[in-house]
């Protein structure tokens, strides 16, 4: 039998109430330690919503230090070139409410940034985001709302980053997954090519 929590009520009184320190952690800009955080991560996940609700989250990575500090209340995130399907980005365009969860290689708490997010073609600081010759064509600007450490538990119950847990080969190729799951046509040993060495040369193509 399955049991739904479907109130605030039912599920305070599941979990019991926070700390005050966990309630209250939250900030509304950033400190001189969010700055060292931010400059030395390089990688974090964007959460957006649409409309109509539904959601997207999507990795972003580059040389540690790419979210960009514009002031204590701002930040701003570089396109890539990608796959283009630009889901999070027209989630933007429809609900500019994000969330962002920044990481640090090594690190087991993270920093949480909430916000609202505009995106933006060209701007002076654009070209201190060239990496690799590549200067982004767009921009996610953040207002921070809302900042916090979120705490370690997750990445202890994981043991995320203990390289004695890692099993990359448990799982098919990327090549595989995509022959088996998306039925391109091309065929697994050009997908094995493309996802190669090359591949590496071209993510700032």
């Amino acid at each position: 039998m399955t049991v739904e929590i479907t109130s605030h009520e039912e599920l305070r009184d599941l979990l019991g109430s926070p700390t005050a320190r966990a309630a209250n952690k939250d900030r509304p800009r950033l400190h001189e330690r969010d700055r060292d955080w931010l400059a030395a991560s390089p990688f974090c996940l964007l959460a957006t919503a649409g409309a109509d609700g539904s959601c997207d989250v999507s990795p972003k990575g580059d040389p540690a230090g790419f979210a960009l500090v514009l002031d204590d209340t701002t930040i701003a995130l570089p396109e890539r070139p990608g796959n283009k399907r630009a889901d999070g980005y027209r989630n933007i365009l429809d609900n500019p409410h994000v969330g962002l969860l920044f990481m640090v290689p090594g690190r087991t708490d993270t920093l949480r940034i909430n916000g609202r997010a505009r995106l933006v073609s060209d701007a002076p600081w654009f070209d201190e985001m060239v990496v690799k010759g590549h200067r982004p064509v767009l921009a996610v600007v953040v207002e921070i709302e809302q900042i916090f450490y979120h705490c370690a538990k997750a990445f202890l119950r994981s043991a995320l980053w203990q390289p004695e847990t890692w099993q990359p080969d448990v799982l098919p190729s990327r090549a595989r997954l995509i022959k088996e799951v998306e039925a391109p046509v091309e065929s697994l040993a050009d997908l094995e090519r493309h996802y190669g060495p090359e591949y590496v040369k071209s993510i700032y193509a």
